[in-house]
């Protein structure tokens, strides 16, 4: 265990040692052994300074470090503020089928299906920790750990492999799995009276055992989470299927279903992901021309903290205030599951609130797939537009009444005076003096009007920038050029980075695996063939 990883350990963690949510905790990456010298194998050493850096350091902050600038801050952010959509939250089906009068202030984007934001936060647990800088006093982001590998290498869910992460893994059969398991009763409550399946938990809190904690925020997250496991796991079944891999040892297996699975995620990544976050053409050009901005080390790559804090939290405001989990069992008339994302009137202790907090188990709490991708039956939800609103949901994150794991416990419950105050602590620029770096046109104070009573539209701070130029600049159905090209660069500057990647050791491969269109690889075509798609009928 590297000393930063023991570091962390004893710092505050004396709650869950006796549990084994300990390993959400400290894992950060998969097995350093793999001696097969195949392309993309070699696992990335840790780096024992492995923090966050500046994209634009010559820049100054938009404000200064100081209690009047974190509570002007926190009082932007606040429930029932500026960014507050103040969406009516009386009845959760009606929020999804009559967004017009429940959200009219928080527009659906037709371009992006609901999963898509979740995808985007399971990627951001994958390259990004920073579970200690607090939110009322300055930090400096060379000195704030990131407790995740600045690679899309799924550390999140292979931990420090099986061997140091034993408590992830199924070896039950023989070969090197991860651990999925049942819900007990879910085939009383889904389609065709299919058993579905969870995340492994400890039995007495229902805490969840996997390689990131907050991978269990909500259940929509976790069960993503859960089919990339089951991923893993049917690659492993499939290449067994192979007869030229027939006497290969289960370490092998493994290393090759590794290998695939952090690679057709990849090609993902930067086929379906960035596409529609950023603009292919934004992507081309970044592919082809190369990195302007960030300035990225193979050696030790760094997370700017404008990417981290600012811009790739954009989709925040890409969040429905509900959700139909799933669709109930296959009987006349169906009981699908719908819920609000977060409910912070709900009992911490009930085992199956009425909202989709994580850390629980019960029979309805699944994921039907198809409410949130698009797999050609009409059953798919948009997720909102990228703008200066986020849904009412996260003005109010549970915590209040009693811990929801992976949520906030210091009292600040509004996810968008989170993000502010974050950027006094971190001397980020304003979105203007990045724009005007960039060469590019910036938002005139006339754009950002509404700013005005906190002083915030000639100095913006990043994220809300980035958000206010989606909406004008693009409508709100991705990123505008300020925050695509910083969300771009920090994406393809890590799989160039990462000499394990596809894009760095095989720049020209393509996907192997069995999809929709053979050569390509998309998220619907990763959770078919984990098998987290029972058939609706």
């Amino acid at each position: 265990m590297s000393h930063r990883r023991k570091k962390f350990l004893s710092a505050g963690l004396a709650a869950v040692l006796c549990s084994t949510a300990l390993l959400g905790i400290t894992v950060a990456h998969a097995d350093g052994k793999n001696n097969l010298h195949l392309p993309g194998m070699r696992d990335r050493p840790h780096s024992p300074e492995n923090s966050f850096t500046r994209m634009f350091p010559e820049l100054p902050p938009f404000a200064p470090p100081t209690d009047a600038a974190r509570n002007q801050a926190k009082k932007l952010g606040e429930k029932g503020g500026l960014i507050d959509a103040l969406d009516i939250l009386s009845d959760p089906i009606q929020s999804i089928l009559n967004p017009g009068e429940f959200s009219p202030n928080n527009p659906d984007n037709p371009n992006m299906t609901a999963g898509v934001t979740f995808f985007g936060q399971f990627l951001d647990h994958d390259v990004t920790l920073d579970p200690r800088s607090p939110l009322l006093e300055r930090s400096n982001p060379r000195k704030t750990t990131n407790f995740r590998t600045a690679a899309f290498d799924l550390d999140s869910v292979y931990g420090d492999g099986p061997e140091t992460s034993p408590l992830l893994y199924d070896v039950s059969s023989g070969d090197i799995k991860l651990r999925v398991e049942p819900i007990p009763g879910s085939e009383k409550v889904s389609r065709k009276g299919a058993i579905r399946f969870d995340l492994p938990r400890n039995p007495s809190n229902n805490t969840a055992i996997l390689g990131d904690s907050r991978n269990d925020e909500h259940v929509i997250l976790a069960q993503f989470h859960l089919a990339v496991l089951r991923f893993h796991n049917a690659v492993i079944d499939h290449l067994r299927k192979d007869p030229a891999l027939a006497d290969q040892s289960a370490d092998r297996i493994f290393k090759l279903a590794q290998r695939q699975v952090r690679w057709h995620y990849q090609w993902i990544i930067l086929h379906e992901f960035l596409p529609l976050t950023i603009g292919q053409e934004r992507v081309d050009d970044i592919l082809k021309k190369g990195l302007r901005f960030y300035e990225v080390d193979k050696k030790n790559p760094l997370i700017p903290i404008e990417f981290s804090v600012s811009a790739y939290r954009f989709g925040h405001s890409q969040i429905r205030p509900s959700y139909r989990l799933n669709f109930g069992p296959t009987v006349t008339p169906a009981t699908p599951f719908f819920a609000f994302l977060f409910d912070d009137t709900q009992d911490p202790n009930d085992p199956d609130p009425i909202d989709l907090r994580g850390g629980k188990r019960a029979p309805r709490r699944f994921v039907d797939w198809q409410t949130f991708f698009n797999f050609g039956d009409g059953n798919f939800r948009p997720n909102k537009k990228i703008d200066g609103k986020l849904s009412s949901v996260v003005m109010l994150l549970p915590g209040s009444r009693g811990p929801a794991p992976g949520l906030p416990a210091d009292g600040i419950q509004s996810l968008a005076s989170r993000n502010l105050m974050r950027h006094v602590n971190f001397g980020i620029p304003s979105g203007q003096a990045i724009a005007r770096r960039m060469n590019l046109p910036a938002l005139t104070p006339a754009q950002l009007e509404a700013l005005t009573p906190f002083g915030m539209e000639k100095s913006t701070p990043l994220w809300f920038y980035i958000l206010k130029e989606a909406e004008i600049m693009e409508n709100g159905l991705r990123l505008g050029p300020v925050g695509g090209r910083i969300v771009g660069e920090v994406f393809i500057g890590l799989l160039k980075a990462d000499d394990t990647s596809y894009l760095a050791a095989q720049p020209n491969w393509t996907p192997v695996l069995p999809s929709a269109t053979p050569g390509d690889f998309r998220i619907t075509d990763l959770l078919t063939f984990a098998g987290v798609i029972p058939p609706l009928n």
